[in-house]
Formats: C-alpha cells, structure tokens, sequence
C-alpha cells in the first residue's frame, strides 16, 4: 500500500468564507499516482471545517446565516472563551460544519455523488492556515 501526504496553506481575506478545495485535492491524487483508495482532507486548525457539499453560493450564503443563528459572532462577552481572543463563535461553527472528509478513490478520481464537492471552511480567518491531504491505497 502507498501513502501521500501534503498541506495546502490557505488565508482568507475575510474572518469567514468558504473555499472550495476540490481542485486542489484532485491535483494531489494525481501527484500520488494512487488509484484505488482513500483520501482524507482535514482542517489543522479548531476554527475551521473541511466538508463535502454543492458549490452553490446561495448555499454557502443559508450557511453563513444558519450559522449566526446558532453561534453568533458578537456579543463577544457572551461567551466565557473570549478573553484573549474574540472567537468562540468559530470554535462552536467548526463543531457543526465538521472537522474532516474521506472519500474513495476509484479509477484514480475522486469518487463523488452528484454535485459533491470538498470545501474548506473559515471562521476565523485573516491569517494562514493548513488542510491536510492524506491518501492511502494502490
């Protein structure tokens, strides 16, 4: 069995956006040579998700409002977290959009649904950050 593994470093200009990364990983399981296996994508840092959805911008908007709803940035002092950083919200929003994807690799494509696409996430953004890419398989 072989193994590949690689960071993507993504910043955001925005405290949260969503990217998608779909690309990115297709190029690394070209450069594994891997075709039949796993990938795993994951968030390296707690106020950031990586998930698998349509890339729909009304979608990514419904998410950014579902969100706020549930975790609200402000007021900071809501939370008892907030001290020397203002981002509980991003820890609470990277809890439900998820930390991590696995998807199967057949015939040396990432082997989705339809519409299916691999996101990163950001809720605390401004700043450099890491996606792990691990894939295993033959």
């Amino acid at each position: 069995m072989k193994s590949y593994r690689k960071e993507l470093w993504l910043e955001t200009p925005d405290r949260r956006d969503y990217v998608n990364i779909t690309r990115q990983v297709e190029q690394c399981l070209g450069e594994s040579g891997i075709r039949e296996g796993l990938v795993l994508v994951n968030s390296m840092h707690i106020t950031s998700s990586v998930f698998i959805n349509d890339d729909e911008s009304g979608l990514h908007h419904d998410f950014e409002v579902w969100l706020e709803k549930l975790a609200p940035e402000k007021p900071h002092s809501q939370y008892r977290h907030n001290g020397f950083e203002d981002n509980a919200d991003a820890h609470m929003k990277r809890q439900l959009m998820g930390r991590e994807v696995v998807v199967a690799v057949t015939n040396g494509k990432l082997d989705f649904g339809t519409w299916e696409q691999i996101f990163y996430g950001e809720y605390d953004g401004k700043r450099r950050k890491r996606v792990l890419v691990k894939i295993i398989g033959e």
